[in-house]
């Protein structure tokens, strides 16, 4: 689906064709030939426009025919129904300089670009760099309310890990640790991105948008130092608990243990003494309690003496 957004008046209007100066926005469902175009009407690559397709794609720049590319990772919700997956993915955000048009392409829905949509009537379509370096600053602070997000869902886990011997939590865990490593991975692409961009100057940006790039950059390594931080914690409590889990199964096998020897010496007195042969005292008025006291006997005997070793 193809998307055309213009600022007139202070004011996001949807538009019907892409005229000079306006936002193009292209979100699922993704068609070839909407593509291509797209790509013969606005005189792009048709490679720009599909890059967002792979979800692999690395952050990077690209220029052709005065047509400039910047691929950027951005984070999203992972709707897979494997309960084995990650819970939070990164997928590629394609933006697109044509010679009148910003052009963003998006193989998911992306938060981002949501807000950056409901902030467009503050934009100046003429600070069209200006209006990149907004995209940027939307996606770090996707990053950052994931991250956040992420820590709250970890910081519970491990509430109920507490009392849990069962490997749910773990698994849960992991699913959290995989969605760090996509964030790692994604933020170390861009934060090189973006030293990119301002090292080389691709943009074209003056003195007030190089600094608010540079501001970009640090906040984008304070997320990945938060992301590298929560992996670590993360890395270390799965450790420890999985350590906890096995010595709380390994106290209950123990616990079992010593009941089972606590009840088999009184099961061993009362099958002696169900033997058809003669034993001793088979004919005697208490032939049925002398078993009996002597299983008891035994068996708070042994129990006293797990108790004392703290078996039990």
């Amino acid at each position: 689906m193809i998307q055309y957004f213009k600022n007139i008046d202070a004011r996001t209007v949807a538009i019907e064709e892409p005229e000079n100066g306006a936002w193009v926005n292209i979100t699922p469902p993704l068609k070839q030939t909407e593509f291509e175009q797209l790509a013969e009407e606005l005189d792009i690559p048709l490679d720009f426009l599909t890059d967002s397709l792979d979800i692999d794609e690395k952050s990077r720049f690209e220029l052709e025919d005065n047509v400039k590319l910047i691929v950027l990772k951005t984070p999203t919700e992972n709707n897979s129904i494997n309960e084995s997956d990650a819970f939070y993915i990164t997928i590629p955000i394609v933006i697109i300089l044509t010679h009148n048009q910003i052009v963003t392409v998006n193989s998911f829905d992306n938060a981002a670009i949501k807000k950056f949509l409901n902030t467009f009537h503050n934009r100046h379509p003429e600070k069209r760099n200006m209006m990149v370096l907004k995209v940027f600053e939307k996606v770090v602070m996707n990053f950052l309310d994931y991250l956040k997000e992420i820590n709250h869902r970890r910081n519970l886990s491990e509430q109920r890990l507490y009392d849990s011997n069962k490997n749910e939590e773990l698994l849960y865990l992991m699913r959290i640790q995989k969605s760090l490593v996509y964030f790692v991975t994604a933020l170390r692409s861009n934060e090189l991105l973006l030293m990119k961009l301002e090292r080389t100057n691709f943009l074209g940006l003056n003195e007030d948008e190089k600094e608010f790039l540079h501001d970009l950059i640090v906040d984008t390594s304070q997320a990945l130092e938060m992301a590298n931080i929560y992996t670590n914690i993360l890395s270390s409590t799965m450790d420890a608990f999985a350590s906890i889990i096995s010595n709380n199964l390994n106290f209950v096998m123990k616990r079992l243990t010593s009941i089972t020897i606590v009840l088999t010496l009184p099961v061993l007195v009362a099958s002696i003494y169900g033997m058809n042969v003669e034993i001793p005292y088979a004919h005697s008025t208490y032939a049925f309690y002398i078993p009996i006291t002597i299983a008891i006997v035994t068996a708070v005997i042994m129990s006293w003496y797990f108790m004392k070793k703290k078996w039990f």
